[in-house]
């Protein structure tokens, strides 16, 4: 008599998050308090490679991916991902604040992934909106913290959650938290400690020497503001240099305000991409939705890229870098 394989049972929870700032850290310790489950954090580059391996997990019962926006390069492959895990019956929700094309969210909500979109507040804020009743009091200050790192904290929810703490306090957590993943890219078991810490309520200031590792990176960015003035380049609708020894988002603002330009560019070498990593600024009198533009100009040189309208990042194959520039230039001056 032959018996029936026994399907196997789905117990996995896991978040897919962005690693390289606040607002994706915090928004996988937001899910793993309400949820449970392990994270996945990635970068832009490797994001679909990361989660490629979800395919064919038969465990895997909830999927949430938050702060990892699309651009025109992957937009079709994680539609027809996360198809398949649909079909499986997989439950999927996708969290973000990034420009997104509105054909995109059309083709997720026609597959059933929950989509929560909203491009006036951070991921956190949110995660913490959608499951506040999952969460306990300390979410809401990871989620202003992370709505501070974001430069949206002065957004409806992001604002209302920052009132119910000091500002000051808020601003040094948020701060201390930023330059200890910023300075941990290359410890990503360092960045999945810090989920679960923020997970556990921990204030940043409770994790141990988060405040002694912030003020190497203070340092850093210091020595930073010299070899800006030194190497940066100016032409006509923006400022520009290559980073070769920090990150680029962390110089970008210097170039920005140090240009006297509207918009700030900074790129760094990814050698084991074989690419440049680009992190775009723009100033408060930049009236071109900066997320928008890099998107399409990335696409065109064969790379990918998006955000927000103000704060932005591609990757950029390195033979291309000259071309991108020049084309980004070009379209602000129109």
């Amino acid at each position: 008599m032959c018996m029936a394989t026994k399907k196997p049972t789905k117990t996995k929870i896991v978040c897919v998050s962005h690693e390289e700032d606040a607002d994706g850290i915090s928004s996988a310790a937001l899910i793993k308090q309400a949820f449970g489950g392990t994270s996945i954090l990635v970068d832009y580059p490797g994001m679909m490679d990361s989660m490629e391996s979800l395919r064919n997990d038969d465990q895997l019962k909830e999927l949430y991916i938050c702060d990892l926006g699309l651009n025109k390069k992957n937009e079709c492959e994680f539609v027809e991902l996360l198809t398949n895990l649909r079909k499986r019956s997989v439950k999927v929700t996708y969290i973000d604040h990034h420009d997104l094309d509105k054909k995109i969210i059309n083709q997720l909500e026609k597959i059933k992934v929950k989509v929560i979109h909203d491009i006036n507040e951070c991921t956190t804020v949110q995660v913490y909106n959608a499951f506040k009743n999952k969460l306990n009091d300390h979410a809401a200050f990871v989620a202003a913290c992370a709505a501070i790192t974001d430069y949206m904290e002065d957004r409806p929810l992001g604002s209302e959650l920052l009132q119910i703490f000091d500002r000051q306090f808020a601003l040094i957590s948020a701060t201390v938290l930023t330059y200890n993943i910023v300075g941990h890219q290359k410890d990503p078991d360092y960045l999945l400690y810090l989920v679960d810490e923020l997970s556990e309520s921990k204030y940043p200031h409770e994790i141990p020497n988060s405040y002694e590792f912030a003020q190497i990176q203070v340092e850093k960015l210091a020595s930073i503001i010299s070899q800006v003035k030194k190497s940066m380049k100016v032409i006509k609708n923006l400022g520009y240099m290559e980073i070769l020894d920090s990150g680029a988002s962390g110089a970008v603002n210097f170039v920005l305000g140090l240009s006297g330009k509207e918009v700030g560019v900074a790129y760094k070498e990814r050698v084991d991409y074989g690419i440049y990593a680009v992190s775009v600024r723009g100033s408060k009198k930049c009236k071109v939705h900066l997320g928008k533009l890099v998107n399409k100009l990335a696409a065109e040189v064969g790379g990918s890229g998006g955000g927000h309208d103000k704060a932005c990042g591609a990757s950029v194959p390195k033979e291309k870098i000259k071309k991108f520039i020049k084309s980004l230039n070009e379209s602000l001056g129109k």
